[in-house]
This record gives C-alpha cells, structure tokens and sequence, in this order.
C-alpha cells in the first residue's frame, strides 16, 4: 500500500512514501519562517508556540529525548506507548501515519505489527537522530498544520505528546481529518487533567518542583522542559480536547485516563 504525498494539503505530488534508505526531503513551508528569539538557555518556545520555534527546542534536545522523557516520566514512558499501541491496534496492511514521531520509538512497534507506518515531525534534529538509530524507517519532516499528504490516505493517524505543541489545536485536528479516509481513526495521547483532586495538587507540584529539577539536571536544553511545564498546564482536560475533536469533524469520541489522568488517550473516527 502507499500514500500519496503533496507539496501542500490536498496538492497530490506523486505515489509512495521514501525509500527507506534515505531521509525524504519534502519539508513544510512552515520550517523557513523567522525564527523566535534566542535566550541564554537557547529557543524557548513562548504558549503562542511559533512552529519554528518548537521545532529548534526539540532539535537541540533529540539526542536525549528518549532516556529525558523516561526519567521525567518516572518511568512510565513504555506504560503508555504499550496503551497507545492497543488503541491503535496496527495490523498487517493498515497504513499509519505517526505524528510528532520524534526519533521513530512510537514507530517500531507498529511496523513490528505489519502496518505501514510513517513517522513525520516538525523537528529536523530529531528526524536525523532517528535516521541514524532506525535507517530502516521512512522518516518524513511534516508539519501538523500541513501535512504532505493527498486526502484520504491513511487508515490510522496517531499522535502522542505532540497536538499540544501545535499553534492551532482545531485547524490540526481537521488537517488529521482529511488524510484520514472515511471510517479510518484518530489516537491521541497527550498529557491531560487529574481526576482526584488530592493527586491533581500533588501533580501540579511536581510539574512546578521535581520535574524543573531534573529537567536541569538530564536536559541539554532545561529551556525547552520549561516550555513543557507550561503547555501541560495550559491545555485543555479531557472533556476539553474531546470538544475540539468534535469541532474538527470528528465523530465517536472516546478517552481512557493513564497515570489517575495525568496522561489521557483520546480516540475518534473520521
């Protein structure tokens, strides 16, 4: 099976995704935008998160994304891509498009399962550190709000730790919608509101104490986790992201908390 791949939204270019062997150049128009400003620390992406500059946060911080995520996780990280691995539930044939893939992790187990499976992201520092670990992936550079992708081509869109990150919730949501064929399905995994309230102030205080500590401690780039602090609390509860899925068009919307709800998976057909 194939995808077809566009230039811009619902432009088709041509059939097929890159050779594996090869990292594929098509990239958004989005990545020659003016960059942000720098601080000492580095890009710092603002709440307004300008593509460009969340795209250079996670450039600088690919090298140790995975083991900083872990540990930041407290080690839940493999938890939560198994959940999200049943939810997608890949099998032979089905096409997927893995969003905000980052280096490939979320990516293996899914063509482990026989999909076809592409891993896209905004950031070319993290799509080039997963080249090097996973040659055998067909890394794309997407941008959410763009993707370079004909309408109607992927059975699954998936997307973990990374709708928060883009500047607009709801145009993303419908851009998922239409490379999405008709009765094909979203999964989301993103971070999201505590349902007990003893347990949401006790994760609120870590959000503000431990995980600025280790951040610092782990991070070539503490800036960036900074940034990651402020986009968990700024986004939306459960209910909140299921309102916007609906908003996009999508339909049979459903969400199971992880981790008491501090991480949630939201799922919907197109």
């Amino acid at each position: 099976m194939t995808f077809g791949v566009s230039d811009r939204a619902g432009h088709r270019r041509g059939q097929g995704s890159s050779g594996a062997g090869e990292l594929p150049t098509i990239q958004p128009v989005s990545l020659v935008c003016q960059t942000g400003p720098v601080t000492p620390n580095g890009y710092r992406a603002s709440l307004n998160k300008r593509r460009t500059e969340v795209a250079a946060m996670f450039d600088k911080v690919a090298g140790r994304y995975d083991l900083t995520n872990n540990l930041l996780s407290l080690g839940l990280t493999e938890q939560w891509r198994k959940a999200v691995l049943r939810a997608i539930d890949p099998r032979p044939g089905v096409r997927i498009l893995d969003l905000a893939a980052g280096t490939g992790t979320s990516t293996i187990p899914l063509t482990e399962a026989g999909a076809t499976a592409i891993p896209v992201d905004l950031s070319l520092g993290m799509l080039e550190v997963g080249k090097q670990r996973h040659p055998e992936l067909p890394f794309l550079a997407g941008d959410a709000l763009s993707l370079p992708f004909g309408d109607e081509v992927a059975d699954v869109v998936t997307i973990s730790f990374g709708l928060r990150n883009v500047e607009d919730t709801v145009a993303a949501l419908t851009e998922f919608r239409r490379v999405t064929r008709p009765g094909g399905k979203l999964v989301i995994c993103e971070f999201s509101t505590p349902t007990w309230e003893p347990f949401r102030r006790l994760y609120d205080f870590y959000l503000q104490t431990a995980l600025p500590l280790v951040s610092r401690a782990m991070s070539s780039n503490p800036a960036a986790y900074n940034y990651l602090i402020e986009s968990i609390r700024d986004w939306p509860n459960q209910p909140g992201l299921a309102e916007l899925m609906q908003r996009a068009g999508w339909h049979d919307i459903a969400w199971n908390n992880l981790a008491g709800g501090a991480v949630a998976i939201h799922r919907a057909i197109a």
